[in-house]
């Protein structure tokens, strides 16, 4: 008997790559409805640092147009403190917190662990940690560690694992959810 690519398998993988496609396509439409539902004038996010203690409550888009001082604002209390340097975080992040901020009805700020952090800080902290990936999110701009005060970290994650954006990771011994907009994927940590 002879294995290798008959019709039946064919098939079987063209059903797999169909089912993911449209698993995929059912996630973007599903965010990008919730987004145009949610946020047609304008959309604001608060934050409280909790290493530095700075706290920003901004409206960073407006009538269809992301606002630059309020990213900048937002830049600058997602940079990495501990080198006290700054990127651009990706919009996309920031359009995935206004969601949660939605989906959980929720107005008190987002408590920020750690946001950008620099290549140097991301070896230190993978030298100190477990779980502190080496090519992380965080240092593209990209990911942030959080949590809310009247929220439960379950409830959080349960949102962002709802969305389908990107990476959420569940840190409960440690008091935070990592989310990121890379590929969807979730972890325990």
């Amino acid at each position: 008997m002879k294995y290798g690519p008959t019709g039946a398998s064919r098939s079987l993988v063209g059903r797999r790559q169909v089912l993911k496609m449209v698993t995929l396509l059912a996630a973007a439409a599903c965010s990008a409805r919730t987004l145009a539902a949610v946020g047609t004038q304008k959309r604001s996010l608060a934050f409280v640092h909790l290493h530095t203690g700075e706290r920003l409550e901004t409206v960073y888009w407006l009538k269809g147009k992301y606002r630059s001082d309020s990213l900048h604002a937002i830049n600058h209390i997602f940079r990495d403190h501990r080198a006290d340097a700054a990127r651009p975080i990706d919009l996309d992040l920031l359009d995935l917190l206004y969601q949660i901020k939605y989906e959980l009805r929720v107005d008190e700020p987002f408590q920020v662990i750690s946001a950008y952090r620099t290549p140097a800080t991301n070896a230190w902290l993978r030298q100190r940690r477990n779980g502190v990936a080496s090519r992380s999110f965080h240092m593209l701009g990209k990911a942030v560690d959080l949590r809310l005060s009247e929220r439960s970290l379950r409830d959080l994650r349960q949102a962002a694992l709802t969305l389908q954006a990107g990476g959420v990771g569940y840190y409960p011994a440690r008091g935070f959810v990592h989310l990121d907009v890379g590929p969807v994927r979730n972890w325990r940590g």
